[in-house]
């Protein structure tokens, strides 16, 4: 074996065996490179990799080496390893081929259960169409996705094309990118574009169905704000708004905060609060989203290493956050208004049920349900249910 690759191996078993999975691994790694500043940009973006392909191996193969699972892992993940030769047998290098489709087969084939042992809570998935296609996306990392807001397509792409960016347009509004690329320098961040995931942005479907039903003012309460993504695009699909945003972290709000004065909102609500728990304001809203907390399962091929560390317990846990959430939210609507139910999840236990227990026992109407599936176009899969309040 190339003597830099062994290299490359031992440094990634040494940040691995220091990981807890309690941070992210981007930022674990972040940290690791900062004691260790021998390492220039090409070892990092490679040990980096190596680490990534480990965790994308989810649960399978947990009885082998690391060693082994960072060969089946870079096997699978990476489109080039051929650079590495010396690194596998004769059988994997006669059966490694451009398309990771076949790369996958093989392995499958080799080891019947891979797959299975991947993703072990397929008992818990929803009503997606591909059950295998989604568990296969895993070893595959999606690409990064910036929503153009309106009125800039032009500044956008003159931008780009002068800087010799390669870009896809996915839709009027929508680019798709390499992971790699700094654009942050480039664009203007968040008056500009948005970064965020395709499917994310294809929930504006059912933001279109609100604003094709309601008539202005509409009174917008983001419940679970964050940074204030959803936010922002409301702002774009709705226009005139007058907002409310809250969530239980205060330093995520102080995010949104600089976030919002670079989108150009200036007129807004903002506090904190723990929804799990009853609350009443003076007004009524007829627009509340609700994107709750979740496993973010349908992001976990961005966050290999969440799918490693997740015990199924967890999904219990975030149920009943959830439902608590959206029955308090629920009793500030209008009625006529519109809540817009969003997870990042897979699971039926954090979508459709809550759904279901909602209907049951709120006077609420399903206007619309579906899962916005990414795993065809290396995106991130959302869950979105938009219902109605009858009285």
């Amino acid at each position: 074996m190339d003597k830099r690759f062994q290299s490359y191996l031992n440094s990634s078993e040494n940040i691995l065996k220091q990981y807890d999975g309690k941070l992210p691994l981007s930022i674990h790694l972040k940290n690791f490179f900062q004691l260790h500043k021998k390492h220039g940009s090409t070892d990092r973006k490679i040990i980096s990799n190596l680490c990534y392909c480990y965790f994308r191996l989810g649960k399978a193969f947990e009885e082998f080496s690391f060693l082994e699972r960072i060969e089946m892992g870079y096997f699978i993940c990476t489109d080039e390893p051929k650079q590495f030769e010396s690194f596998y047998e004769k059988e994997w290098i006669e059966n490694w081929s451009k398309q990771s489709r076949n790369r996958i087969k093989f392995l499958n084939k080799k080891y019947p259960s891979f797959l299975e042992k991947l993703f072990p809570f397929k008992n818990e998935l929803g009503n997606l169409n591909d059950a295998k296609k989604f568990i296969e996306s895993h070893l595959i990392q999606p690409n990064l996705f910036l929503r153009i807001r309106p009125r800039k397509a032009s500044i956008v792409l003159k931008k780009l094309n002068d800087a010799n960016i390669d870009y896809t347009v996915l839709k009027v509004d929508c680019i798709e990118i390499k992971n790699a690329t700094n654009t942050q320098q480039l664009l203007k961040w968040n008056d500009e574009v948005v970064v965020q995931d395709y499917s994310s942005q294809q929930t504006q479907e059912l933001m279109n169905i609100i604003k094709n039903s309601l008539q202005q003012p509409i009174k917008l309460w983001d419940c679970c704000a964050a940074s204030g993504g959803k936010t922002i695009m409301a702002k774009d699909v709705f226009g005139e708004l007058d907002i409310t945003v809250s969530d239980e972290r205060k330093t995520i709000l102080k995010n949104l905060q600089q976030r919002f004065t670079e989108a150009q909102i200036k007129k807004y609500h903002s506090f904190v609060a723990d929804l799990t728990k009853p609350i009443q304001f003076n007004k009524k809203f007829n627009v509340i989203i609700c994107d709750v907390p979740c496993s973010g399962s349908g992001t976990w091929s961005r966050t290999p290493e969440q799918l490693y560390f997740f015990k199924q317990e967890s999904i219990n846990t975030y149920h009943q956050i959830q439902i608590k959430i959206a029955t308090n939210v629920q009793e500030n609507l209008e009625v006529g208004g519109y809540l817009l139910y969003l997870t990042c999840s897979v699971f039926k236990s954090e979508n459709e049920d809550i759904i279901e227990k909602l209907l049951a026992k709120n006077n609420l109407k399903l206007v619309a349900m579906k899962y916005f599936e990414g795993y065809e176009n290396k995106t991130d899969t959302m869950f979105g249910a938009l219902l109605k309040k009858l009285s």
